[in-house]
């Protein structure tokens, strides 16, 4: 990996000369920035002893990494000081650096930790000196609320240590909420049987509820209590309260239902008092009356019942003094169910409006809920799900054009950017990218200027200025895309695809092979020992990724190699000293290095899985790249049968597809 830093000496020569335009590489950029003449740059040596200690931690974990003196704590004329100015708004900040003198102004502590926030991405090096440049910043978020929503129900579960890495990351990019996303995961003290060994505890949550506090950050718990319930139906004890036998969609009119929810959900409220937000899911419920619920919804209708659920569910939260939260599908199929829901005063439903595939506008979404009366939030996508590595060139757009459109409608309250994890086997750590755009485009007044985020994005994220940590990013988001073959395809699935399955083999025909490993085997080279002084381990995830790309491309142009020398020993069966014992043991050769690639990445995944998430899944994934080894080594195995026993026993070849079925 490339480290320059000869661009880093023009950034602080730029810095300390007025009039010069703004270099500086901050995440989320403020709104206004005007730069000073430093009489005598340096560095704050002391902050006050009384300062938000959140905003002390993420300052000096981010400095400390980086190389820079840590300000230790004073209570004697410190260099860093913050007021609180009421008539400021509550989440905006006046930052004024002059030399080694740092005063901060805000209209609450968030506006002053967010100060520190934009104070920790400022120092530069020159050389081997790091300094401050003279600034005054003024800055508050276009929108009140930055929430992400992470999938912690369907493989990978954080561990704890890795739950509180990615709570302190949001904080430092100016995120105030995180929303894990529960199905069957939470551990009920009177409802154990359906969560995983490994689930969340009460404790747990109530742990995390506090560490975030410390960081500005509301814990929201997103618990499911309508649809996407499989992991509890499957347990025969609640299996009467599925719509269909064992299914995914829990019965509104079944008591089992109701009793069960009651009980999680002021389990969950007890460990996380009085959260802003309580999140009930209650998407994609399409089969709700098609089963054990008939007869309830033919007699009250289908939109009663759906708006009677949520009514239910939010007796349950009022207590806490939350607002229920919502997907909006439901409203979008079926906009008479918005007259029906509850609005209680001040406490009135936020509608979450998700939508993640590439439209010329979201504006048609925005405006249904609008017009409904009801709060809402922007849910764009990291389109991570089911992918080897995110499909950026679809995620970025979709959160581009979706939150800039939201931004300034009367009622959109914030953004819920969310990450899923479908098919269990995607890792947290390489949605970054996609997730940081969010945050900027969430806090900043206009739209994020794709170039100018890919300019920010390793200093700001990664501590370096090397421009590849975000040339990477695309490369790989290239990769993705040019894989799509067809409709559906993902890169998961294409990574575990026999690559001599006809169907598969015909999608790769239109596909760039050699362009999709070049990409990938540029990622590899840039991050073969990449060494950032922030967010390692991210760097090692998207290593990863372009290895396990450039693994897939290869995995097809075998398939293509071994057919065409097959093809060739078998028109030249009958030629002595032809070719065809070259081709066929080069076609063993080949399924050996199919075998290889399998065995070398397994634990270059195992690793990366075990930096974020507890055992759960992971025994299960690495099967798979076992599996893959095995039916590589299958098919060597069954060359070389068909190379002595046909070819060299008769001088005959069995037909190719019956070798490798």
């Amino acid at each position: 990996m490339r480290r320059s830093l000869g661009c880093l000496v023009a950034i602080v020569v730029a810095l300390c000369s007025p009039g010069r335009a703004d270099p500086l590489h901050l995440l989320p950029q403020p709104r206004r920035v005007a730069v000073a003449a430093c009489r005598a740059p340096g560095l704050p040596r002391t902050i006050a002893a009384d300062f938000d200690g959140g905003a002390r931690e993420l300052l000096s974990e981010r400095w400390a990494a980086l190389g820079i003196p840590v300000p230790r704590a004073s209570a004697s004329d410190p260099d860093i000081t913050a007021t609180i100015v009421p008539a400021m708004r509550a989440q905006e900040y006046r930052l004024d650096v002059r030399g080694s003198r740092v005063r901060i102004q805000a209209g609450s502590p968030a506006g002053a930790f967010y100060a520190v926030m934009t104070l920790a991405q400022l120092p530069r090096r020159a050389v081997a000196t790091w300094s401050v440049p003279c600034v005054t910043i003024s800055d508050w978020p276009a929108l009140p609320w930055r929430i992400l929503s992470d999938d912690v129900s369907r493989g990978p579960l954080p561990t704890m240590r890795y739950f509180k890495e990615r709570i302190r990351t949001i904080a430092a990019f100016k995120m105030n909420g995180y929303s894990p996303y529960m199905e069957h995961v939470f551990v009920s003290p009177t409802d154990p049987l359906p969560a995983p060994l490994d689930g969340i505890t009460p404790a747990q949550l109530h742990e995390l509820d506090g560490y975030a506090r410390r960081f500005h950050v509301a814990l929201i718990p997103e618990q499911q209590t309508f649809a996407h319930m499989h992991g509890v139906l499957s347990v025969e004890e609640y299996a009467p309260a599925a719509e269909l036998p064992h299914g995914f969609l829990l019965s509104p009119a079944s008591p089992v239902a109701r009793d069960y929810l009651a009980r999680v959900v002021t389990q969950e409220l007890a460990a996380v008092p009085n959260p802003p937000f309580f999140h009930i899911g209650s998407d994609e419920t399409a089969t709700l009356g098609l089963g054990t619920t008939s007869a309830y919804v033919q007699q009250t209708g289908k939109s009663r019942a759906y708006a009677d659920h949520v009514a239910a569910m939010d007796a349950l939260v009022a207590p806490s003094g939350a607002r229920v939260m919502l997907w909006d599908d439901g409203i979008e199929n079926d906009p008479s169910i918005a007259p029906l829901l509850p609005r209680p005063a001040g406490r009135a439903p936020v509608i979450v409006n998700w939508h993640y595939g590439p439209q010329t506008s979201y504006q048609p979404f925005i405006d249904l809920v609008a017009r409904s009366g009801f709060d809402q939030m922007i849910a764009p996508g990291a389109n991570n799900w089911n992918e080897i590595f995110p499909d950026v060139a679809t995620a970025v757009p979709n959160e581009d054009l979706f939150i800039s459109q939201g931004k300034g409608v009367p009622g959109v309250i914030g953004v819920f950017q969310t990450v899923w994890h479908d098919d269990g086997e995607t890792l947290y750590e390489s949605t970054w990218y996609p997730v940081l755009y969010a945050a900027a485009s969430a806090w900043e007044e206009g739209r994020v200027d794709r170039a100018r985020f890919d300019a920010d994005f390793p200093v700001a994220f990664f501590g370096t200025d090397d421009p590849a940590y975000a040339g990477d990013v695309a490369l790989l988001g290239d990769a993705v895309k040019r894989l799509h073959a067809a409709p559906h395809d993902t890169t998961d699935a294409l990574f575990w695809a026999d690559p001599f399955d006809a169907a598969a083999e015909a999608r790769m025909d239109g596909v760039d092979l050699r362009a999709v490993r070049l990409d990938a085997e540029t990622v590899e080279r840039d991050l073969y020992d990449a060494r950032p002084p922030l967010h390692e381990n991210a760097a090692f995830v998207t290593y990863l990724a372009a290895r396990r790309l450039d693994a897939l491309a290869r995995k097809f142009q075998i398939a293509r190699e071994v057919r065409a020398m097959y093809a060739d020993a078998q028109a030249n069966a009958g030629v002595k000293d032809g070719p065809a014992i070259r081709d066929l043991f080069w076609s063993r050769y080949w399924m050996w290095e199919l075998r290889d690639s399998y065995e070398s990445l397994a634990p270059l995944y195992e690793r990366a899985w075990r930096y974020e998430s507890r055992e759960g899944h992971l025994a299960s994934n690495l099967e798979r790249y076992h599996l893959a080894a095995q039916r590589a080594i299958a098919l060597a195995d069954a060359i070389y049968r068909a190379t002595y026993d046909g070819y060299v026993r008769s001088g005959t070849l069995p037909a190719f597809d019956g070798v490798v079925k």
